[in-house]
């Protein structure tokens, strides 16, 4: 304060008033501030021992670099297993690991910055922190980290999106580690194998920044667009049309198909699907013929097919069983992973491979030179640090060799030795041995069961619940309790073969007939198959109704009707033989009902927009009043006392249009569904109904949240969507068939 003081004295003699005024101000508030960090500081210093902070100090850059080398390991290992893992907790892990592995590497990149700069100006390289000459060869590695591994550069789409903040991240990172080369430089052979180390680490982060901007929405998108086609010169051909004819000639414009020049048969103008080498790898070599050649990766961005690609993608699927069909999709929807996610985009390409020898054969050199040259037990290095730098040089090794594992046993790898085998004898026999081990999972092959009934029969309300009504923000603390409840109602149920070929077979028999309207086929909800059971009109009303309306009442109703068979079944002690023929309809329609709300509770952005949220909280309020009014003892009480409600006045009329909830006109169309006399045609409709929900709900999903949902494990819906787009069921084709071409015919 007596600078401050002496500081006034002297602006009183020499500077204006308004001046001095100006900076009287200033000075005093720096003064203020500088005192309130001091006094913090102070405090700090307070609650620490001065032995405790002396030994923070010393670990603290130590522990960051072994926990980024730690967080390293652990993406490298799980980041691919998100793919085939639907289970919350890997993810939780792997969000964590990624968040944290770039803010660890960054801190300790900063406090290297601030150590070696406070070591410069003091002239003192050994201090109480450890040999910062030996800490700045960390500098690489942790650029190194930054760079991420090859199993996942993206947690979400969203970080695609954030390629910019990366690059930027790129450049500032960059100039941190060379100014701490630069600073901790002393010309021995230490500073010189930081060189070949901080290339490996610039390249490995421009890798992941260039990936990251690659897979960017609309970078991505301008790279699938074909080049400009103006069409024919119509000025010209006009030209000289009109000169034909100034001439007396009788001139007529002879119309062609797209492709297709003057003798061409029409028939034959569509390319055939091609013969590959090794029939034991033609499952990869159709994905990748569909997702490459044909450019189906397109839907992910919304773009629009030609017919040629429908054509041979529909003739191929409508001879396939789904078992095929449904492998093939996922070899599919297993590359486009790898385009969002990882860094196979620059892997599988000549550079990629070339930055991948070059970066391990450098760090395997340093790794022996270091080792040659300093030794565990040099007189100039503390042993501790130069463990450290052998644990970053073997890690950074090790994680290269699991990535060229991973990179070797891959789909892509398994693709390209296949198409080598016809020229290299020696990759046929390396083909054909790969192809004898057990098939790689590639998505969780799995959907989640959510049951409003069940979910309401189990909701208690909790003291916790009770108390927070007098709590400031108390709705938000109940939604999120609700939230945690619907998580914890979740079930995870695998999608059996038996329900993959009801699907397969409902779609192929719509994509063969030709008589039907291909926009009927991803337009209707249910009532395609209401109609062909000759129940439309009577079952209307649960159709021509908003999507989220749709779903919640055949949802609740499905569950009721099939409650309620249970029930039955389990006071008769026989089954007959036709109860049994009609059961995988039932449980399918059941499966089906489940999943379907559960896209409509958890991923209510896979749906056409609505008010689904709204319907689904106030059915639920409703059913809870119902069932806390009757005292229900059991489940299956709760069903059937549930089932017992008269409907025969509409719900909407007693109800009016305030409250959402479609709890009684589920009831009624479940007493309607009972009233079929032949139970296994009533199942084999709603399970209809069900399969043109499904495929509605996936053709209106924009292909950005499809390939979102690949990182959770995969979604049944995004299947759904990409088979019906080989069979030609979507609008992301061109109606006509081409564009026509003319030629003059002159006579």
């Amino acid at each position: 304060m007596d600078d401050v003081l002496i500081a006034i004295s002297h602006m009183k003699t020499s500077q204006p008033a308004g001046q001095r005024a100006h900076k009287l101000s200033t000075m005093v508030l720096k003064s203020f501030s500088s005192l309130i960090i001091a006094d913090q500081k102070r405090r700090l210093a307070e609650v620490f021992p001065d032995p405790v902070r002396k030994e923070w100090n010393k670990w603290e850059l130590r522990g960051l670099v072994l926990v980024s080398l730690a967080l390293q390991i652990a993406l490298t290992c799980s980041g691919n297993r998100r793919k085939y893992i639907a289970k919350r907790r890997i993810r939780i892990f792997i969000w964590s690991a990624y968040l944290m592995a770039d803010w660890v590497a960054t801190v300790a990149l900063g406090l290297l910055v601030d150590r070696q700069g406070n070591s410069s100006s003091s002239g003192n390289i050994k201090n109480g922190y450890g040999d910062l000459t030996l800490m700045a060869f960390w500098a690489p590695f942790l650029l190194l980290h930054l760079g991420g591994p090859d199993t996942i550069t993206a947690y979400a789409l969203a970080d695609n999106e954030l390629w910019l903040r990366h690059l930027l991240g790129l450049l500032v990172q960059t100039a941190a580690a060379i100014y701490i080369t630069l600073l901790a430089w002393n010309n021995t052979l230490l500073s010189f194998l930081t060189i070949p180390m901080l290339l490996c680490g610039i390249i490995k982060y421009g890798e992941r920044t260039w990936v990251l901007m690659s897979a960017n929405r609309d970078k991505f998108r301008d790279s699938l667009l074909a080049k400009r086609d103006p069409g024919p010169s119509y000025a010209k051909f006009m030209e000289e049309y009109s000169l034909k004819e100034a001439e007396g000639y009788h001139v007529t414009a002879a119309q062609l198909e797209e492709g297709q020049s003057l003798g061409e048969d029409p028939e034959h103008a569509t390319g055939a699907i091609p013969s590959f080498p090794n029939p034991n790898a033609e499952i990869l070599h159709f994905a990748y013929y569909f997702f490459k050649t044909l450019k189906f990766k397109r839907l992910f961005v919304d773009l629009i097919l030609g017919f040629h690609p429908r054509d041979e993608s529909q003739s191929f699927f409508e001879k396939q069983e789904y078992d095929t069909a449904f492998e093939v999709i996922e070899v599919e929807l297993g590359f486009a992973y790898d385009i969002f996610y990882t860094k196979a985009p620059i892997i599988y390409t000549p550079f990629g491979l070339f930055f991948r020898l070059m970066t391990t054969f450098i760090t395997l050199f340093v790794l022996l030179i270091f080792i040659a040259s300093v030794g565990m037990k040099s007189p100039k290095h503390l042993i501790v640090d130069v463990v450290i730098t052998c644990l970053l040089l073997i890690g950074a090794i090790l994680l290269e060799a699991y990535a060229a594992t991973s990179l070797f046993i891959s789909d892509r790898a398994n693709l390209w030795f296949s198409q080598m085998s016809s020229k290299i004898p020696l990759f046929s026999h390396l083909a054909l041995s790969r192809q004898s081990f057990k098939r790689r999972k590639r998505w969780s092959n799995s959907m989640y069961q959510y049951s409003l009934l069940d979910f309401c029969l189990n909701q208690k309300s909790s003291a916790l619940q009770k108390i927070s009504r007098f709590i400031p923000l108390h709705r938000r603390i109940e939604n999120l309790g609700g939230k945690w409840v619907s998580i914890r109602q979740l079930k995870h149920l695998n999608v059996s073969p038996e329900l993959k070929s009801f699907i397969f077979k409902h779609f192929r028999e719509k994509s063969v007939d030709t008589k039907l309207d291909i926009k009927i086929l991803f337009t209707c909800r249910g009532g395609f198959s209401l109609g062909t059971h000759k129940s439309h009109d009577i079952f209307k009303y649960t159709v021509d109704v908003d999507f989220d309306h749709s779903i919640l009442i055949w949802h609740i109703a499905t569950d009721l009707c099939y409650n309620l068979e249970k029930s039955k079944r389990s006071k008769i002690s026989d089954r007959n033989e036709t109860e049994q023929e009609w059961d995988h309809h039932m449980t399918h329609s059941k499966q089906l009902a489940d999943y379907m709300l559960y896209i409509l509770v958890m991923c209510p952005f896979m749906l056409p927009i609505g008010i689904g949220m709204i319907r689904f909280r106030d059915t639920c309020a409703e059913a809870h009043v119902f069932f806390k009014e009757r005292s229900t003892a059991s489940k299956v009480e709760a069903y059937e006392m549930l089932g017992q409600v008269s409907t025969k006045v509409f719900p909407a009329i007693v109800k009016g249009d305030r409250s959402k909830s479609v709890l009684f006109e589920a009831c009624k169309l479940a007493s309607s569904l009972k009233e079929i006399n032949d139970p296994g045609e009533m199942w084999k409709m709603v399970g209809n109904v069900w399969v043109e929900i499904l495929g509605y709900a996936a053709s209106q999903c924009r292909g950005y949240e499809h390939a979102q949902q690949l990182e959770k494990g995969g979604e049944l819906l995004t299947h759904v969507w990409l088979l019906m787009a080989h069979l030609g069921i979507t609008e992301h084709f061109k109606v006509k068939e081409g564009h026509g071409r003319v030629k003059l015919a002159v006579t």
